[in-house]
C-alpha cells in the first residue's frame, strides 16, 4: 500500500527552509529502560481531548489532511518519488538500498540516508546542475515508508508496511491482536536513528516511526 509523505520541492533561488510543512508532535515522557545514540523523535503522545459536541445546525470547517512530520529522516527501505520537472529520463520511483542512497541517472548514486525529503532534493539539483541541467527543478516525495516490526506476545509477529500516523496500537492489531499471554498495557518501543537506538515502555497510544521495533511482553499472573 503507497501512502503520500511530504513533499519536496528544488526550484532557482528558493528557500528550502521554506518547504517545510506540518506540526511536530509533541513529544511524551516515556520511562527509558535501555539508550543509545540517536532520538526516539517518534515515541510522542497521541491522545488528543474529544472535542465538544457542535450545536444543532452548525456547520463544522472540514479538517486539514493530517501530513506526516516533514523533518523526517530517510534511511534504507524507504521508496521515493523524485521528479526533475521537464526531464522525463531522470523522473522516477527510486527506493533507497542498504547503504543508504538512490541510484540516479547522469548522477549516479546519491546518499539519502540521514537526510529529509528537502535536503535530498536539494542534492540533488546541485549535482544536476554540475554539468547536466543549467537550471534543475527537484521534487522529492515519499511513496512508501519502510517497515516496522513487532515482536513478542502478538498473534502473528513480523514485518509490516508502515502508515504514516501509526500508533503501537494499530501495530498489534495489524499483528492479529495480543496473545492471550501478552501484557496489555504498555510494551516496548526500539526507535533508531542516524546510526543509534534508544528502546522504551510506552502506553498503546504512543505514534511509531517507520522501522521502529514493538515488542510486547508477557504478563506473569
Amino acid at each position: 500500500m503507497q501512502t503520500a509523505g511530504p513533499v519536496a520541492m528544488v526550484q532557482p533561488r528558493a528557500d528550502l527552509d521554506s518547504m517545510a510543512y506540518g506540526q511536530p508532535y509533541s513529544a511524551p515522557q516515556p520511562v527509558v529502560v535501555a539508550d543509545g545514540g540517536g532520538a526516539i523523535g517518534a515515541l510522542r503522545n497521541s491522545f488528543a481531548s474529544s472535542p465538544a459536541p457542535m450545536p444543532v445546525g452548525y456547520a463544522a470547517p472540514m479538517a486539514a489532511p493530517v501530513r506526516y512530520d516533514a523533518s523526517y529522516h530517510l534511511d534504507a527501505g524507504d521508496k521515493l518519488r523524485v521528479v526533475v520537472y521537464g526531464q522525463e529520463g531522470l523522473t522516477n520511483s527510486y527506493a533507497i538500498d542498504a547503504g543508504g542512497s538512490i541510484t540516479m541517472p547522469l548522477i549516479g548514486a546519491v546518499p539519502a540516508r540521514g537526510r529529509t525529503t528537502a535536503g535530498l532534493a536539494g542534492e540533488i539539483a546541485a549535482r544536476l546542475r554540475n554539468g547536466y541541467i543549467r537550471e534543475p527543478s527537484v521534487a522529492v516525495e515519499i511513496e512508501a515508508y519502510r517497515p516496522f516490526f513487532i515482536l513478542g506476545e502478538v498473534t502473528a509477529p513480523g514485518q509490516y508496511p508502515y502508515v504514516p500516523n501509526m500508533t503501537v496500537e494499530s501495530a498489534v492489531a495489524i499483528a492479529g491482536g495480543f496473545s492471550p499471554r501478552a501484557k496489555r498495557d504498555v510494551v516496548t518501543v526500539t526507535h533508531t536513528e542516524n546510526g543509534g537506538s534508544m528502546r522504551a515502555v510506552v502506553p498503546l497510544g504512543t505514534p511509531l516511526n517507520p522501522g521502529d521495533t514493538v515488542f510486547v511482553g508477557e504478563r506473569w499472573f
